[in-house]
């Protein structure tokens, strides 16, 4: 079987060409033409950055996707689903907001930005896959609406994946609140009473008669929870919190499938930029010293391969003094060579995670191979 194709570029450059052009000429040379954009709605998948964190891409990067897309004859936007967790994200105008205080605006990007879950995250596509582990996918409806899908990934460490690359920007970032909760835990929300005031505006948006408020505080009957989500949306004093008790192998699993629903049946183009690769999400409102140096940027039509190059270039990588990577290889004696052939930087970051499991289930579910060549572009 042939090894998918991964292009590679490093962050080096001569006087003539600047990074944005370094950019535009792997995506060509990857292939993006080869996709038909003519007249063609173009959802560029994006983290747009939690408020406080700047370990996000830099919109010029995603104004380079977004123009090209454009001079291909197609109708492109940047677009991200609501997060499921208390912060600047969580509802579109909010989520909005930090969007543009963050530099993705239609001024500085080129296109317009959608939310692709709605106001308040329930604004999803189901789509029936009959996965191992996921039946049906609850996908933000602009992502599903759009003719193409372009991830723009930002590659770094994840508390709970242990790193996070295309896989999870689309499967996880691609699920609506309801697929937010499928993927992280069994779907059912629990009520904080020392924040609840009882005021019922879970009870109102609820269809199911699952929250119910006694003694001034509310609770949420599990058994009549189906785990849509809306009653995070709506809680006032944010006292509604998922439930994040999968393993980690189980919500691996499950964000390949969610990613797979994404992708499938239509052309489907990734990117990935080894940069200020932070050692948490860029969800975290703060963001640590990068752990390794930057590398470079890849491009492949497989995320599966992409990911897998990503991890196994960052590992190559010597951890940078003083960051957490850093400080945790120095106390345990490892230099990343000799620990038995077993080291992984985002596993010592993060003990608790592991990343294989998910490009070993998506590779198995058709969604890309393991298996790649690295082109130097």
């Amino acid at each position: 079987m042939a090894k998918a194709n991964v292009y590679f570029t490093s962050f080096k450059t001569a006087g003539h060409e600047t990074l944005l052009r370094k950019l535009h000429r792997l995506m060509k040379t990857a292939g993006i033409e080869n996709i038909d954009f003519e007249d063609k709605y173009a959802a560029i998948k994006i983290h747009f950055g939690e408020y406080g964190n700047l370990a996000f891409l830099r919109p010029n990067y995603a104004k380079v996707v977004a123009d090209y897309v454009k001079e291909l004859g197609g109708k492109p936007f940047l677009t991200d689903c609501n997060t499921l967790y208390v912060g600047s994200r969580k509802n579109a105008l909010d989520h909005l907001d930090t969007a543009y205080v963050n530099g993705f605006s239609p001024l500085q990007t080129g296109c317009h930005v959608l939310i692709a879950d709605g106001l308040k995250g329930t604004n999803e596509t189901i789509v029936p896959i009959d996965g191992e582990y996921v039946k049906e996918a609850k996908v933000g409806a602009a992502l599903m609406d759009a003719d193409i899908l372009i991830s723009l990934t930002h590659f770094k460490g994840h508390a709970v994946a242990g790193f996070g690359g295309a896989i999870k920007n689309i499967g996880m970032g691609g699920g609506s609140r309801a697929g937010k909760m499928e993927q992280h835990c069994d779907g059912k929300p629990s009520v904080n009473k020392n924040k609840c005031v009882g005021c019922g505006a879970c009870i109102k948006i609820c269809a199911h008669d699952a929250p119910v408020v006694k003694d001034g505080k509310a609770t949420i009957d599990h058994d009549k929870c189906v785990g849509c989500g809306r009653c995070l949306a709506v809680c006032p004093k944010d006292a509604i919190a998922a439930d994040f008790d999968s393993s980690v192998a189980m919500l691996n699993y499950k964000m390949a499938e969610y990613a797979w629903a994404i992708c499938k049946d239509r052309p489907c183009f990734h990117i990935a930029l080894i940069c200020d690769v932070s050692p948490s999400c860029d969800c975290d409102s703060v963001n640590d010293i990068p752990i390794i140096p930057d590398v470079g940027m890849l491009a492949s039509f497989d995320p599966v391969a992409l990911d897998q190059a990503c991890a196994d270039l960052c590992n190559n990588m010597k951890p940078v003094e003083g960051s957490v990577l850093g400080d945790k290889m120095k106390e345990s004696g490892c230099d990343g060579q000799g620990c038995g052939g077993q080291h992984d930087h985002f596993h010592m970051v993060h003990p608790n995670t592991e990343w294989k499991s998910c490009l070993e289930h998506a590779e198995k579910i058709g969604l890309g191979m393991r298996e790649y060549e690295l082109i130097t572009v």
